[in-house]
């Protein structure tokens, strides 16, 4: 059977951060010209001002890196002020993706030429055709073939079993995963309890044949598993259909809106299951784990996922957080986590590489330093 090995990544970070005491104080002063509205029109019903404090205990998170700070802040807009791109421009997720996957594929000692297959996976695309995997491809000089697909936060990993999948088959010899997330374009900033929630980002994973891969640092993918169950406990109505239904595009269900509790009690046994039966049918335990890089969409999820899995509270080291400071970046958060935690794992050490959120989907691949 062929082996798969992970032998580069890159991570794109936005230059533009907003702490939680910027992102309050935008907040509350639309709250406040919204009560002051509602007053005025007499509505009894008031809005409550968020606080820093109410972030970092509900979520973990200190900051987020965005593509614009300014629409974001502004009481009056309280969205990115993003340039249209004209049709001979790149894309601003291509763009994105080529500065994380140059990154990715020279840490692998990989020209782009000698990619056979891409993939695009992310919570949102900047448009439905052409595919920004094919344009993405293009701009790279990548060959073989490309497409874009969609699993919500968990659409790395089921991207890099895709793509693992494709190597094993002998359609690709070598691949590359591309996780643009532009979370903020879809987060309303107007929402209490989710106005604070996302980052934006975008990462790469390079796939090759082990017999092919000539990069040092390998971590060889030794199984992965997907798990989807349906549920609008997280749920975005925004698409192509908006138009003929009539509905209104500006509506809140046009942007991200979750359950908080919900989805914490569904998705925490659900993700540590499949982490666990993963573990087991691989012949190991929880306690073979060296590294846990958990999807990065709250600090209580990931901590009560890992205690589940490890048999007791994980260290800083074996379930390492990043979303402190880049927020929930949907599917690019557990790559970020690999990205930035593993050079320090011995040959032989093992590690799981786990991304879960709406669908509910959850994806595990299993990895060993090699």
């Amino acid at each position: 059977m062929t082996n798969v090995v992970i032998t580069g990544t890159g991570l794109f970070t936005p230059e533009h951060t907003i702490d939680n005491d910027a992102l309050v104080a935008s907040f509350n002063a639309w709250v406040d010209t919204e009560n002051a509205r509602r007053a005025e029109a007499g509505i009894e019903a008031r809005l409550a001002h968020s606080s820093s404090e109410f972030i970092v205990k509900a979520s973990g998170i200190h900051s987020r890196h965005v593509l614009d700070a300014e629409g974001i802040l502004d009481p009056e807009r309280m969205r990115p002020r993003l340039r249209e791109r004209s049709n001979d421009e790149p894309s601003i997720q291509c763009e994105m993706g080529a500065v994380a996957a140059r990154q990715a594929l020279e840490a692998a000692g990989v020209a782009a030429a000698d990619i056979d297959l891409v993939i695009v996976g992310c919570s949102n695309l900047e448009r439905p055709y052409p595919a920004v995997a094919v344009e993405l491809q293009a701009e790279l000089g990548a060959g073989g073939y490309a497409f874009d697909m969609n699993v919500a936060c968990s659409s790395a990993t089921f991207a890099i079993e895709t793509a693992a999948n494709a190597i094993r088959a002998g359609s690709a010899r070598r691949a590359l995963v591309v996780n643009p997330e532009i979370c903020s374009a879809h987060l309303n900033f107007r929402d209490r309890d989710s106005h604070f929630i996302f980052g934006d980002a975008c990462t790469a994973v390079v796939l090759e044949r082990d017999d092919l891969a000539t990069s040092e640092a390998r971590f060889e993918i030794l199984g992965t598993r997907l798990v989807t169950r349906f549920s609008n406990a997280i749920r975005n109505n925004a698409g192509f259909l908006n138009r003929v239904t009539d509905a209104d595009p500006q509506a809140l269900d046009k942007l991200f809106v979750q359950e908080g509790r919900r989805v914490f009690k569904e998705v925490c046994p659900l993700v540590a299951a499949l982490i666990g039966e993963h573990l087991q049918a691989l012949g190991f335990a929880g306690d073979d784990l060296a590294r846990m890089w958990l999807h990065q969409a709250n600090r209580h999820m990931n901590d009560l996922i890992a205690r589940r899995v490890l048999g007791r509270d994980p260290s800083e080291q074996e379930a390492p957080i990043i979303l402190d400071r880049y927020a929930n970046t949907s599917s690019a958060g557990s790559i970020i986590a690999f990205h930035l935690h593993r050079d320090d794992l011995a040959v032989g050490a093992l590690g799981v590489i786990c991304s879960f959120g709406a669908g509910y989907s959850a994806g595990s691949v299993v990895v060993k330093r090699v």
